[in-house]
């Protein structure tokens, strides 16, 4: 019964849950290829029913390179019956000479791969470099523990921007023993010296200074020396005219000693990590290459075609393993099932199920991936032919012509890129809002952008313009610009304003 003044709500919604094989799909649709390739990793040593095929097992649907339209599969849900279609699981990973009749296998490109598993060569890190050359120094007990202290502490760059304080506290709390922040600077001025020179620095201003102390008697060395220890202020804003009141120099002798400046490392840190860091490498996700139709072709066909090849780099070909059909076998001969035998199958099961999931899933993430790619192609087409012409082209441009979902594109043109007659691009490259000119015509931001690089590279370094100077300039190219877009289009192209675009000569 509902008490007087009471009211009973009743609201209906309705709310999209995605499956767990829409989860993995999602997941690996964002991955690069070769982050993929470590997921295929993990994922083969978690499972024991999926296994790599034999190499010359292809699925040469995924590797057609012809200009046409691919229709994108509706996968098919695993079975939730106990009972699992063996024939249906084994015919799908049989090879006909052609491609496979079903989608338990997925080939990622053919050739010899058998150097994938060879261990990368051993480098020597940064930190072991350092500690070596520590161990090589005239140290006492006190200043080894220092040392470590300081090694243990540097950034990514190669600073050392702990608080000396703390290097003291730590090491008499741990070790028991007393020290100071004068022995503890004298260490880090010592390790400062080591190979590479500016290590261990506290900021930009020492680090420059050490090196350049540390420098042959070059000409302008002195004086560059006296630039950023007694006036680094008027160095950092590039106060030419000041600077050489100060320095009492002329012109040439300022750009001498800028020179020996310009030749120094800033992150002396770095050079330590970029050694074999597979990280800073970029493996183009795709080729295009535009082919011209040879002479002789009948008139009226079309002048040429793109070649769209998905990179699978060492992608196995992957396949539900046949040895797991026996067992199945073996178990269902079994007049009576206990509480082992069940486990067992249920234990395949969902193996078998988990398997087929993620074969599954990377066929249609590269089915996806392809169908993205053409549509790019199809409406970039000027700048695949001929490296120009770039049209402004969004997201929904896209999605609307494959029937994805926004969020779907967003995760496929992230961090992944293409290789081109060009060079290669990321293929965020490509997309850009669009801008009018003069002629009422809209061409890309990208475009835009471009033209304002090229502004900036070829003006007067000794009078570099201004943000509004710019856009006259682009006035006179045809684009119109406001101030506000060439001064956010100069901040994403990491141009700094025009005082520190300045130059001496």
């Amino acid at each position: 019964m509902i008490k007087t003044g009471q009211q009973m709500n009743q609201k209906q919604s309705q709310q999209q849950r995605l499956s767990p094989q829409q989860i993995q799909y999602i997941k690996l649709l964002q991955l690069p290829t070769v982050a993929l390739e470590q997921r295929i990793k993990d994922e083969l040593e978690e499972n024991p029913v999926l296994e790599e095929g034999e190499p010359e097992d292809s699925f040469d649907e995924l590797e057609q390179t012809e200009w046409e339209e691919q229709k994108e599969e509706e996968l098919e849900p695993v079975d939730q019956n106990e009972e699992i279609d063996w024939d249906e699981y084994m015919q799908n990973t049989e090879y006909d000479g052609e491609n496979y009749s079903g989608g338990s296998s997925y080939s990622g490109g053919g050739g010899d791969e058998s150097w994938r598993d060879l261990p990368n060569p051993y480098h020597e890190s940064l930190l072991e470099e350092l500690e070596r050359q520590v161990s090589l120094l005239d140290f006492n007990e006190e200043q080894k523990l220092i040392a470590d202290q300081i090694l243990g502490s540097l950034d990514q760059d190669g600073y050392f921007r702990r608080e000396i304080e703390a290097v003291v506290d730590n090491i008499a709390f741990n070790h028991g023993t007393l020290t100071n922040k004068e022995e503890v600077e004298k260490v880090r001025k010592e390790i400062q010296r080591l190979d590479p020179p500016g290590i261990a620095s506290r900021d930009l201003r020492d680090c420059l200074l050490v090196q350049l102390k540390l420098m042959d008697d070059e000409e302008g060395r002195d004086d560059a020396i006296k630039m950023l220890r007694d006036h680094w202020d008027l160095f950092e804003k590039k106060h030419f005219k000041k600077l050489k009141k100060k320095l009492d120099i002329d012109d040439e002798e300022l750009q001498t000693a800028f020179d020996c400046v310009t030749g120094l490392d800033p992150k002396p840190g770095a050079v330590g990590t970029a050694v074999d860091d597979t990280s800073n490498y970029i493996e183009p996700d795709f080729e295009v290459y535009y082919q011209p139709a040879e002479k002789g072709d009948i008139e009226g066909e079309e002048e040429g075609d793109f070649v769209i090849t998905l990179n699978n780099g060492n992608v196995p070909p992957l396949r539900i393993s046949p040895r797991y059909k026996e067992m199945w076998d073996d178990l269902k001969k079994k007049k009576k099932s206990n509480k082992q035998t069940k486990e067992t199958k249920n234990f395949i099961k969902n193996k078998i199920e988990s398997a087929q999931w993620f074969i599954d899933s990377i066929r249609q993430r590269q089915n996806t991936l392809m169908n993205t790619m053409k549509t790019i192609v199809a409406l970039q087409e000027d700048f695949f032919k001929h490296g120009e012409g770039l049209k402004p082209m969004i997201l929904k441009d896209i999605a609307e012509r494959v029937n994805l979902d926004i969020s779907t594109i967003s995760r496929v043109v992230n961090g992944k890129y293409v290789q081109t007659h060009f060079g290669v691009f990321e293929l965020k490259y490509f997309f850009s809002e669009g801008i009018e000119t003069e002629d009422g015509e809209e061409v890309s931001s990208t475009e835009v952008k471009n033209a304002v690089q090229e502004i900036v590279d070829n003006e007067d370094k000794q009078k570099p313009l201004s943000d509004q100077a710019i856009v006259e300039k682009l006035k006179e190219q045809g684009y119109k610009v406001a101030r506000r877009t060439v001064s956010k289009y100069r901040k994403k192209l990491n141009i700094p304003v025009a005082r520190l675009r300045k130059q001496i000569m």
